[in-house]
């Protein structure tokens, strides 16, 4: 595994190079985010996504979450936002509200659990939107643990726990932790609340219904 150190507030991009790397070679990578760890890869690839069920020791029954750089390389790389899906994008991107959207074809159908269902975000973390930016992809962002285990906020315990299953560790120091992110699924009319998190469900009517 490669340790890279990474200034939390101003990652310089070249400083990604590795990790861009590796996600372009099919690797995984334990990325910073605005709650915990995450483990990146393409969504794309199929072996890929493999890596990453074998890195948490986890079958793929559950889907995997994605984070992207803004809202235009959601759109770029899962189709067109929904006006509803659009306005809740815009009232909380960058922030921990994941929205459930359609998924496109060329995703693998491991991502989505079968579902044709994909939970996308944008984080409030410079490093994550860096490395998405860099490697001009959507990337996974399920939580950097071995399944059944606490999800983790430190890199030294990411490191500890999964250094032997991935390629890349992007060390910017320990995540925020708290509340993870409200899920809405966007994908249906009108929207529904799949987990409430960080932001109250309250909010996000008032984001549509103001």
């Amino acid at each position: 595994m490669i340790r890279l150190s990474i200034d939390a507030s101003a990652p310089d991009p070249a400083s990604l190079a590795l990790a861009v790397d590796a996600i372009r070679a099919g690797g995984v990578v334990a990325l910073p985010t605005d709650t915990l760890y995450g483990l990146a890869a393409d969504p794309f690839d199929a072996a890929a996504v493999g890596r990453v069920f074998a890195a948490k020791g986890r079958g793929a029954g559950r889907a995997l979450p994605l984070v992207a750089a803004d809202r235009a390389q959601v759109e770029a790389l899962l189709g067109a936002l929904s006006p509803t899906a659009a306005r809740l994008a815009d009232g909380f991107w960058p922030g921990p509200l994941t929205l459930l959207v359609p998924a496109p074809d060329r995703l693998v159908a491991e991502v989505t659990a079968g579902t044709r269902r994909v939970g996308v975000r944008v984080p409030a973390h410079a490093v994550a939107r860096a490395l998405c930016r860099a490697c001009r992809t959507v990337v996974t962002a399920t939580s950097a643990n071995l399944s059944g285990q606490p999800a983790l906020a430190d890199p030294d315990a990411v490191a500890a726990a999964l250094g032997a299953r991935i390629d890349v560790l992007i060390d910017a120091g320990p995540c925020p932790g708290g509340a993870p992110s409200t899920i809405v699924d966007v994908s249906e009319t009108p929207p529904r609340l799949v987990r409430e998190g960080a932001i109250a469900w309250q909010e996000v009517q008032t984001c549509l219904h103001p």
